[in-house]
């Protein structure tokens, strides 16, 4: 059995909670600062904050991590002060403090998840297409909170969203002081300077693809809930709808140890960008009919499952030994970072005009281009 060796359950426990963290923020912050008075436009500017320290902060933290080796450190530190951080957001309500509260605590926050992946792969070794075992645990930690929390938020204002996040934060740093840091220490030294990976076409095609995809989820983790609102469903369906994409993330990554060396990595990508700008297509232009929503919730396992299991598979191959941290850091920071934030913001300034059908069309143009961007420059062979 390829994972007797690993602490399983210490690993899948941090991205339970991680991820529960993303479930309460991804869907319902927008709705949290709707609830404080903001305009379309400042929800996407704060989110952009919040996503925007990405671009900075994982290669920071990768840069210290590669050379010091002590990545559960990191990860413990970094824990505990975005705690202490986004404590500060029950002090004030104004755009600015909330501004300076967001930019601070994603610095922290955005620190810990490249090097966990990193360390976590370090751990499974040669079985690194394992990795979706562990990681769907974090899929099951979105799944219960953003369900419960829809269900609670048809009880209570929006006024809890903080306090939930406050919760799941506590819960990432308690769960941190119990994962060993010894793999970090078992890193091959082999490997070409990072300038030398950074060169390569196929490097640079795959950062891109990272980036564009990530660009397109913009309108879906910024405004995905207040849109369905608009359209009049209730805030536990809302949470249910959320739910139910993760669960089909979920089972996807079940399969995927087979499914990676089964097909590759080249055609897994690509299969799901196309997958991709269907679902975005169906979501802004059927928002009135629940069962394509639901469909289109179920393309969740290709637009973000697949893609993601692919993406660290991908950046596992090309970036060896001491590079590690700083590729996941990169993938984080071009992707999530970079795409999550210009995606954000975009949505929050087209959401009003042109509006949600133009701005999810966007996003399906824009995952067809990473497509073929892919098609055109990512090798066969992966």
């Amino acid at each position: 059995m390829p994972l007797k060796n690993t602490p399983y359950w210490r690993l899948s426990s941090f991205y339970f909670f991680y991820f529960a963290s993303i479930g309460v923020i991804v869907p319902y912050w927008g709705l949290y600062l709707q609830w404080e008075g903001f305009s379309a436009r400042e929800i996407g500017e704060l989110t952009a904050i919040l996503l925007a320290t990405r671009i900075v902060a994982p290669n920071i933290w990768g840069w210290i991590a590669d050379h010091s080796g002590q990545r559960m450190t990191i990860v413990r530190w970094t824990s505990l002060a975005s705690i202490v951080v986004f404590s500060a957001i029950l002090i004030g309500q104004s755009y600015y403090w909330i501004a300076l509260v967001l930019l601070l605590f994603s610095f922290f926050w955005n620190a810990s998840l490249p090097q966990f992946e990193a360390t976590t792969l370090q751990h499974l070794g040669e079985h690194s297409h394992h990795y979706s075992k562990i990681r769907l645990w974090g899929s099951i930690g979105f799944i219960i909170i953003v369900a419960l929390l829809g269900i609670l938020l048809e009880q209570f204002d929006a006024r809890i969203v903080p306090y939930a996040i406050l919760i799941s934060l506590t819960a990432i740093w308690l769960v941190s002081l119990s994962v060993p840091e010894s793999a970090s220490r078992h890193l091959s030294l082999a490997h070409q300077p990072l300038r030398s990976v950074l060169k390569q076409k196929e490097v640079l095609a795959f950062l891109v693809i990272c980036f564009l995809i990530q660009v397109s989820h913009g309108p879906y983790y910024t405004f995905y809930t207040i849109y369905l609102e608009q359209h009049h469903y209730a805030r536990s369906l809302i949470g249910q709808l959320w739910a139910l994409g993760v669960i089909a993330e979920v089972v996807i990554f079940l399969f995927m140890h087979h499914w990676l060396p089964r097909y590759g990595i080249r055609k897994v990508l690509l299969v799901s960008l196309l997958l991709s700008s269907l679902r975005w297509i169906i979501i802004g232009f059927y928002p009135q009919s629940l069962a394509l929503l639901i469909f289109a919730q179920l393309l969740h396992a290709a637009s973000f499952g697949t893609f993601h299991a692919a993406a660290i598979a991908w950046v596992h191959h090309y970036f060896t030994g001491k590079n590690q941290g700083r590729g996941q850091a990169l993938y984080s920071s071009i992707g999530f970072g970079a795409g999550g934030a210009l995606g954000s913001l975009l949505s929050g300034y087209f959401w009003l005009t042109p509006g949600p059908t133009i701005t999810f069309s966007l996003a399906a143009a824009t995952t067809f281009i990473a497509f073929i961007i892919g098609l055109r420059w990512l090798k066969p062979s992966n």
